[in-house]
């Protein structure tokens, strides 16, 4: 299993507006082969910070979807990122 978490930075005033430009991507993420999770969010206290989550079967899979990344709209809006992927060895339920 594959984790990919951190954050991105952008204008605040324009947060709003990138979440909901990123909406059919969360759609096509979670319908993507090998999804198991996908999030994007926006933080509770920094106006600027969008939260990123994804859980994903293999790497293979994150791959395939990320394909060649993200778009230049998409780039010319990020002020900053820390994103990093986690190869996970175990699992345990907390539910």
């Amino acid at each position: 299993m594959v984790i990919v978490a951190g954050y991105i930075l952008v204008d605040p005033e324009t947060r709003d507006a990138y979440l909901t430009g990123c909406a059919d991507v969360v759609d096509q993420a979670r319908s993507a082969p090998g999804c198991l999770d996908f999030a994007l969010s926006a933080d509770l206290t920094d106006p600027a910070r969008v939260n990123i989550f994804e859980r994903w079967e293999s790497r293979e899979a994150v791959e395939t979807f990320r394909g060649a990344g993200t778009g230049d709209e998409q780039n010319a809006v990020i002020r900053a990122a820390s994103v990093a992927e986690y190869d996970i060895a175990a699992v345990r339920s907390l539910t």
